[in-house]
C-alpha cells in the first residue's frame, strides 16, 4: 500500500535542531495536519528536534488516498521514521494522534528494537478502553456539528463553506479510523508514558485517560488540565514545559 503515497511528504521539520539530544515526533488529531505543531516546533527548538507528521489526504497531500485505519497508518509512519532513528526519539500525539503514536512506539519497540525516550499522549482514552462511537456515520451537518462542539477547527474554516467541504472527507475518514480502532493485546511499552487530559473533555473521561498507565512497565505521569477536548490551546506553555521536563532538556526561562 505504501506505493500509493508520496514518500517525500510524511514529515515536516520546521525548525531543524541538528545538535539537539532528542527528537520528538508529533502526530495530529483527526482532520489535523502537521502545521498544528508549528508552534511546538518553534518553541522547543533548538533543545528538541521536532518532526511533525503529515497524513495523506490533506493540504499538500490532498490528492493522495486517505489511510482508512490506524494500524495501517501506524505502520506507514513507522516505516517513514527509519531514517530518523539516529538519536533518541520520543512521541507526542493528541486525540487520534495519541493512538497512532502509541502504535508507532509499539512497532519500533517490537520490530526495530528501538525503545522511545517517552510517549506523550493527550486527549485520548487508553487503548484498552473502548466506546461505541459512530460520528463518522453522521451526515455532513452532523459531522460539522461535532467539530463545532469540540472547537478543534479554526472558526474561519468552519465559516468557509467551500473550504469546509474540501476537508470533510479527511475528517470523516479520521473519525472512522479513530472510532473503529481496537487495541490488539501485546507486550506493554517499556518507556515512560505521560498522559494529559482536559477535565471536561466529552471524548475521554479522566479515568479513561488515567488507564494509559496500564500500557507501560515504565514510569507513568498523569495530569488533568481545565478545559475540553482542545484544552491544550489554553495551556500551551504548561504542556511545553512538561514536554521539556519529560525529555530532560529543562524548562523555559520565566
Amino acid at each position: 500500500m505504501s506505493d500509493a503515497y508520496d514518500n517525500g511528504l510524511w514529515t515536516r521539520r520546521y525548525h531543524p535542531a541538528p545538535d539537539s539530544p532528542v527528537r520528538l515526533v508529533c502526530l495530529p488529531h483527526a482532520g489535523g495536519s502537521a502545521s498544528f505543531y508549528f508552534p511546538v516546533s518553534r518553541s522547543l527548538s533548538p533543545a528538541v528536534d521536532v518532526l511533525a507528521v503529515q497524513y495523506p489526504g490533506r493540504q499538500d497531500r490532498r490528492h493522495e488516498p486517505l489511510v482508512p485505519d490506524i494500524p495501517t497508518l501506524s505502520h506507514l509512519v513507522a516505516g517513514e521514521l527509519d531514517g530518523w532513528l539516529d538519536r533518541p526519539i520520543a512521541f507526542f500525539g493528541h486525540s487520534m494522534g495519541a493512538s497512532v503514536a502509541f502504535e508507532v512506539a509499539r512497532i519500533l519497540q517490537r520490530e526495530r528494537g528501538v525503545e522511545p525516550v517517552r510517549l506523550f499522549v493527550s486527549g485520548r482514552r487508553a487503548p484498552s478502553r473502548t466506546r461505541d462511537e459512530r460520528v463518522h456515520q453522521e451526515s455532513d451537518e452532523g459531522l460539522i456539528s461535532e467539530m463545532r462542539k469540540l472547537a478543534g477547527t479554526a472558526g474561519s474554516i468552519l465559516g468557509d463553506e467551500e473550504m469546509l467541504r474540501m476537508i470533510l472527507p479527511a475528517i470523516r475518514n479520521d473519525y472512522k479510523a479513530a472510532e473503529t480502532y481496537r487495541y490488539e493485546p501485546g507486550p506493554p511499552l517499556s518507556c515512560p508514558v505521560t498522559a494529559f487530559v482536559g477535565a471536561d473533555d466529552p471524548k475521554v473521561t479522566v479515568d479513561e485517560a488515567r488507564a494509559w498507565g496500564e500500557h507501560t512497565t515504565g514510569d507513568f505521569e498523569f495530569e488533568v488540565f481545565p478545559g475540553g477536548h482542545f484544552y491544550l490551546a489554553a495551556h500551551q506553555a504548561a504542556i511545553l514545559d512538561r514536554i521539556r521536563g519529560g525529555l530532560g532538556v529543562g524548562v523555559a526561562a520565566v
